[in-house]
């Protein structure tokens, strides 16, 4: 029975979100599995992910394969990084500190790039709102500017039309 780590697909029709489990490999994708160790909800930008990662290190060791997507998930997480840092740990070439150290110095640099790319989104986002609205602003003057200009010719013709009319008045009276 080789156990897979995969991903269980929940969510609606074009909103897909995902839970991570553990299941046999010989059962459905959507069907019964070991046990759930995350979530995945692709989305959002970046996706949230939510994992138990003592499960999931504690699962790959007992030997479960996970499938390409939940490699890529785990390797963004620093799973596999930890999984890395325990078998050095396990072979003597690193203590259990040093490897803890070295894994919070690389969980800070992820979340400081996590960070910066959220808050380059929001930026990028208010930017083109703001180019929208000012290329908007422009369409509206010169639509406005094109309005007062036919006004401004219908008033004109009106204005010469009734100069005609009025001596045509005045010399029937």
């Amino acid at each position: 029975m080789p156990a897979k780590m995969r991903l269980q697909r929940h969510g609606k029709k074009g909103k897909p979100f995902y839970h991570i489990v553990i299941a046999d490999g010989r059962a459905p994708r959507d069907g019964r599995f070991i046990e759930k160790i995350g979530t995945y909800n692709p989305i959002t930008n970046p996706a949230e992910i939510n994992i138990d990662l003592d499960k999931a290190v504690k699962w790959l060791q007992n030997g479960v394969q996970p499938t390409d997507t939940v490699r890529a998930i785990l390797s963004y997480k620093g799973v596999l990084y930890r999984l890395h840092l325990l078998k050095g740990v396990q072979k003597g070439a690193l203590t259990l500190e040093q490897a803890e150290v070295k894994f919070q110095t690389w969980l800070n640099e992820k979340l400081a790039k996590i960070e910066s790319k959220k808050k380059g989104l929001t930026d990028s986002e208010r930017n083109d709102r703001k180019k929208a609205l000012e290329a908007e602003a422009k369409v509206k003057e010169a639509k406005a500017a094109e309005v007062a200009k036919k006004m401004a010719t219908a008033l004109k013709i009106e204005i010469e039309e009734a100069a005609a009319e009025a001596p045509e008045i005045e010399t029937e009276a």
